[in-house]
């Protein structure tokens, strides 16, 4: 199910403070249903404080706010029982069965068993868990773990879905079925809210996102408006011997758009990543190795963002 007009969440001029730090200020988006919509961005960021205004777990410092024609202020509660919320770590009950999992979450919404016993039954084959439905939960790989927790944020059938990490830790066949259970619930009309590391998450999954840095929203868009923004079409990248480093002297001017230098290698930013390669070569410069390759999202992340470690 494509993306509709209408908005399931609308933030204007959202904030949200810790006495005297801001965490959030006063940020703009919207949210449409059906669609995944990504918050990427360093450590301290921002995001997860947005994340947590939006499921209801923080309060609005300022702002407007409204999250499925509601607003959290007055209405949390209400909000609440139509969300999903997967949280950045996995909190399942080792004590209990996977099934007994859904069983009891399902309980906290009121939901009659005779609702929720064929209710989990069919979410555990949605996320390929059947076979370990009466398993004990800490035997489990930590992908099945994952798509356990996404089972039971799902068990309350969700307008909204809010994933903080969804595969952080997870190894890559564990992450791509979780891509494609994801996209599966976005087909079915599911409106995800996602915050990632993974940069091809973000490209994968998002139908529209927004770059979040220091408390403030610093671009948003589609990954492919992003990339045409941000990026060029291709980048060279060129290691260069050390020894001759040194005498580049500025023989890599004007081969691209711009330049990086990074300890280990330079990165080019063209159009055409092989028209500057064959430029290099022109040029007589030395390279240990070549690599062209298209833009991708991490590069806008790291031009907005910086390339400095933030703990």
């Amino acid at each position: 199910m494509p993306p509709t007009d209408e908005v399931l969440v609308h933030a204007r001029a959202l904030t949200k403070r810790f006495g005297e730090f801001t965490a959030v200020n006063a940020v703009d988006f919207d949210v449409r249903t059906a669609e995944a919509f990504g918050f990427l961005g360093p450590n301290g960021a921002g995001k997860t404080s947005t994340m947590k205004m939006i499921a209801c777990s923080s309060p609005v410092t300022d702002g407007d706010l409204s999250v499925i024609g509601m607003d959290p202020r007055r209405q949390a509660a209400q909000i609440k029982a139509r969300l999903g919320v997967v949280p950045q770590t996995d909190n399942l009950d080792a004590e209990l069965s996977v099934i007994e999992n859904l069983l009891m979450y399902a309980r906290y919404f009121d939901i009659p068993t005779s609702v929720s016993r064929p209710r989990a039954a069919e979410l555990l084959e949605f996320m390929q868990l059947t076979e370990r439905a009466n398993d004990q939960v800490e035997p489990l790989s930590g992908g099945m773990k994952r798509r356990l927790t996404i089972a039971r944020a799902l068990i309350n059938e969700p307008e909204l879905i809010i994933l903080d990490e969804p595969t952080t830790g997870l190894d890559p066949q564990a992450r791509h079925l979780l891509w494609e259970r994801l996209y599966r619930l976005k087909q079915r009309g599911a409106t995800l809210i996602i915050t990632t590391h993974y940069m091809d998450e973000a490209e994968q999954l998002c139908d529209r996102l927004v770059v979040m840095d220091k408390a403030l929203i610093v671009a948003a868009g589609t990954p492919r408006e992003l990339i045409e923004q941000y990026s060029t079409r291709e980048v060279l990248e060129l290691r260069i011997p050390d020894g001759a480093r040194e005498s580049l002297d500025g023989r890599l001017d004007g081969l691209a758009e711009r330049v990086e230098e990074l300890p280990d290698r330079y990165l080019l930013y063209a159009d055409d990543g092989e028209h500057a390669l064959e430029a290099v070569h022109a040029r007589e410069i030395p390279i240990e190795s070549a690599l062209v390759r298209r833009a991708t999202l991490e590069d806008v992340f790291l031009r907005l963002t910086g390339r400095s470690l933030v703990e």
